[in-house]
């Protein structure tokens, strides 16, 4: 399929003209297709099962095969890695976009992230007998927000430490019960 710049095309949710291969932080959010439930919450606290354990293992590689990335946070906690490894950031080309994703961008960093996921828990439901995914195992795109100082980092540093606390009232959550009144 070859790319024709007059079909229509999906709009892009990235903010219009903003360079997402500079220097900066951004709080990336990704869902599973369907919601399927893989990770566990109980009692108001993740716990990784053996697909969140994967995920984890992958997400902390990722600065190996992105030099430029150098520090990712999945744990709340900034980890240094070390910017030189033989695991390099290569061109991928999309049919939808020959050009492909910009190298060293988040974009990049973020289909990396899911295609090696894909395949290791595709891998690995072959193996274990865990639940099947239909097609894919990631909904399209992502959401990022672009932390430009301290203040929204904290913020988003306490979302994610209370949000799993919020999760049985989530409107996201299939077995979601209303807050109790005050």
């Amino acid at each position: 399929m070859s790319f024709d710049p007059d079909r229509r095309q999906r709009r892009s949710i990235r903010l219009k003209g903003f360079d997402y291969s500079s220097i900066g932080a951004y709080f990336v959010t990704v869902c599973v297709q369907g919601r399927m439930g893989l990770f566990e919450l109980i009692d108001g606290e993740m716990h990784l099962s053996p697909a969140g354990e994967m995920v984890s293992r992958v997400w902390a590689q990722i600065p190996r095969r992105f030099p430029s990335v150098l520090a990712v946070s999945g744990d709340h906690k900034d980890r240094p890695y070390p910017e030189s490894d033989p695991h390099r950031d290569e061109p991928c080309a999309r049919p939808d976009h020959p050009e492909g994703t910009t190298a060293g961008s988040l974009g990049r960093v973020v289909q990396a992230f899911k295609s090696l996921t894909t395949v290791k828990y595709a891998r690995g439901v072959k193996g274990s007998g865990g639940p099947p995914f239909d097609k894919r195992l990631w909904q399209r795109n992502y959401y990022e927000r672009i932390l430009r100082d301290e203040d929204k980092l904290q913020a988003v540093r306490e979302y994610i430490v209370h949000n799993p606390l919020a999760w049985h009232t989530d409107e996201e959550n299939p077995n979601a019960h209303p807050a109790p009144a005050l």
